[in-house]
């Protein structure tokens, strides 16, 4: 008897022991159906093969991601919790927002995962076929065409200020909390113009009206890009995994390399081709020498221009 109820002791102790290490929670800053939402859940299967656990989805959407990126920089560093996330709520949102409960250095870097190039767009029947289409409405209705974003402070945020100042016009800033939500606002007429990664143009039918990139995209070869407008603006959205700053040097390495197995994975290949998303892996190292640098970069750039949420 004595002997059964030991057993039983031991199973239940083992039994509460092993559910976090069966169990990865992957945190998205945006709600569902946006462009980081998709890389995720194509790398999702494949990451939880390589780090031998579930891994789940949890969107956390709002307040330009930084909800889910503080969550995360507050989460226990076990491993457990880590954030998939674009460059604006680690790089970004720390100078942007004085407020902020969290910094750049309260997450750690495990690895990039991709470098998408920034497209301005607006729906198939939108009228807004050329920049110089939406210039000329702006100029005509100052301060009255809207452009979405995904929050202020974000690069589909930042990228229309830009736009706005080197042509000299006024646009109205709507931020919602992802770029689903945009999508759905896309559908109801809210808006009609908004730049972001490009796996939501085919996925959406959108039509694309110029790149924010140096040269034209193969995928989309009669698009022009901003140069080619008459505005000199580059930019990308890079996205990547952290974990929380304090996680042990050996669950990071651990993380580092499910991920680099998971961006070479022939499914995650052929998925992120097929949503015209670009693979960009960095190891722990260099990304963490890259996130440093971008904030550094946004930090002087948001401090140069006085961008503000209102803008």
């Amino acid at each position: 008897m004595l002997r059964t109820a030991m057993a039983a002791a031991l199973a239940a102790t083992f039994a509460l022991a092993t559910p976090a290490a069966a169990q990865t929670t992957l945190v998205i800053g945006f709600p569902a159906g946006g462009a980081t939402d998709i890389i995720a859940r194509l790398m999702q299967p494949v990451l939880a093969e390589a780090l031998g656990t579930n891994v789940v989805i949890h969107n956390q959407g709002g307040a330009a991601g930084t909800i889910g990126a503080n969550n995360v920089a507050r989460a226990r560093p076990d491993g457990n919790t880590i954030l998939l996330t674009p460059a604006g709520p680690v790089a970004i949102q720390p100078h942007f927002r004085s407020n902020l409960p969290y910094r750049t250095a309260d997450l750690a870097p495990v690895c990039q995962v991709a470098d998408s190039p920034v497209v301005l767009m607006t729906q198939a029947s939108s009228p807004f076929r050329t920049v110089a289409d939406v210039i000329g409405a702006a100029r005509a209705k100052p301060g009255e065409v809207p452009f979405a974003s995904t929050g202020p402070g974000t690069i589909p945020h930042i990228v229309m200020v830009a736009l706005t100042q080197s042509a000299g016009v006024r646009m109205n800033h709507i931020p919602f909390r992802g770029s689903g939500d945009v999508m759905l606002a896309f559908q109801q007429g809210q808006v009609q113009l908004f730049a972001d990664q490009t796996p939501l143009i085919r996925q959406y039918d959108l039509h694309p009206i110029a790149t924010f990139t140096e040269e034209r995209l193969s995928d989309f070869p009669r698009t022009p890009t901003l140069r080619e407008s008459g505005h000199d603006i580059v930019y990308s959205i890079w996205s990547g995994l952290y974990a929380p700053a304090g996680t042990p040097d050996a669950t990071l390495a651990r993380l580092e390399q499910a991920c680099a197995r998971t961006m070479q994975a022939q499914p995650v290949v052929e998925g992120f081709a097929r949503v015209n998303q670009r693979i960009r892996y960095r190891d722990r190292a260099a990304f963490t020498a890259f996130t440093n640098a971008e904030s550094a970069k946004f930090r002087d750039l948001v401090q140069s221009t006085g961008i503000r949420a209102a803008e």
